[in-house]
């Protein structure tokens, strides 16, 4: 799959509204070390700036901290966008949809970017498309 024709998929079940819902709550996303480096390039900070002032050391993972109740990082909007997470950037394209119809009801309660007037079958059948491809995939 190119990624003109990736692009087409994911904009046939999703259009990002921006509205932040994906950043709110208490959980949050453990990060990789390209994740690291590209968020402190993107910040314009080192690595350990990055850790000091942003992450959080959880059970052996790193990951973004929360504070009032969403992502650090939140504020009117994604202030490390460019260099989000790769989980992030994926979302709410979660394979975990595939395995289940609940869990694509569930996210796409809280997600107003699912074109989820198409049905699951439908939607269920290019996310296959597209998780196929790779795991490498930004919405």
């Amino acid at each position: 799959m190119t990624d003109q024709e990736r692009a087409a998929a994911i904009a046939e079940i999703f259009a990002c509204a921006r509205c932040g819902g994906c950043c709110h709550g208490q959980t949050t996303v453990s990060l990789t070390e390209d994740d690291e480096k590209r968020m402190s390039l993107a910040l314009g900070l080192t690595p350990a700036e990055l850790r000091e002032d942003y992450l959080r050391l959880t059970g052996g993972q790193t990951q973004m901290r929360i504070e009032d109740g969403h992502c650090v990082f939140y504020q009117d909007g994604c202030r490390v966008h460019g260099g989000r997470p790769w989980r992030c950037a994926q979302w709410p394209l979660h394979p975990a949809i595939l395995l289940d119809e609940a869990n694509f009801t569930a996210i796409a309660a809280s997600c107003p970017g699912l074109k989820k007037d198409m049905g699951y079958e439908r939607f269920a059948a290019i996310l296959r498309t597209i998780v196929a491809d790779g795991p490498n995939f930004a919405c």
